[in-house]
């Protein structure tokens, strides 16, 4: 984490970015979009940079719609469910800010670390249950990946998506049990291909959990979230990897919520 491509190209924050609105779950002050009404839920979980990237936001809308889409083609008049998709504000409000020089990222980890952000999503999740939803789903990116695959090491969740993982060990993919995919950058100091094969490695030899690791040629660390909107390439693969993880829910979430 102390590396430096964890704080490049950082976004400039909004919150009034998306379409969707604020309200508190589990405590937490988070922004929802989506179904209410929806038995499934998903859960993203920013970066060091915090909810309030626009292009996370984006993600989350893009996420919503396009389950919402294949759901109109249901009975005849009969409104599409959707996930509810929610991204809880972890950070409390105190988002990394590389413009800080007093508080390098490694004094500001020390205020918020991942072991603080699986308690509070825990919470999250149980404020997603009072709700009626059943079955939930969680996408972590870089900071957010910790907390994601320490949710998916019980039954907390019921799939898992990381991008462009941060903090994550061997060890933590050994003791995995929810069903994860692992999206990963060809250029990446923090979890460089190498260590990414590790995890398809011990994947492999548990049969038991379904998951696949894919690299993505071309794309530095946090490009799937702080990619350069002139970036037509950048988008492009930003583009194939919400696909990639939208996938992942319909098969592990969506499904298992229609049984």
């Amino acid at each position: 984490m102390s590396g430096s491509q964890c704080c490049e190209n950082p976004p400039e924050l909004s919150s009034s970015s998306g379409t969707g609105s604020i309200e508190l779950v589990g405590g937490l002050k988070t922004y929802v979009t989506g179904s209410s009404q929806s038995n499934r839920a998903i859960i993203l979980i920013s970066d060091v940079f915090g909810y309030e990237a626009p292009n996370l936001r984006y993600a989350t809308l893009l996420l919503s719609r396009m389950l919402q889409t294949v759901f109109e083609k249901l009975a005849d008049k009969v409104a599409a469910a959707g996930y509810y998709v929610v991204v809880p504000d972890f950070l409390n409000g105190d988002p990394y800010a590389p413009e800080n020089s007093e508080r390098p990222i490694q004094v500001w980890m020390k205020s918020h670390g991942t072991d603080k952000g699986f308690e509070d999503a825990k919470l999250v999740i149980t404020g997603l249950r009072s709700k009626g939803i059943s079955v939930i789903g969680a996408a972590g990116f870089c900071w957010g990946a910790k907390v994601v695959v320490e949710l998916g090491k019980s039954d907390w969740i019921q799939a898992a998506v990381l991008l462009h993982p941060s903090l994550v060990t061997v060890d933590d993919i050994k003791e995995l049990k929810a069903p994860i995919a692992i999206l990963g950058a060809e250029t990446d100091k923090i979890s460089p291909p190498e260590l990414l094969k590790q995890f398809e490695e011990v994947l492999s030899t548990k049969p038991e959990v379904n998951g696949y690791v894919k690299i993505f040629p071309g794309v530095a660390h946090g490009w799937t979230v702080r990619y350069k909107v002139e970036d037509e390439n950048a988008i492009k693969s930003a583009k194939e990897a919400h696909q990639n993880m939208l996938d992942w829910f319909n098969k592990y979430v969506k499904e298992k919520s229609a049984l």
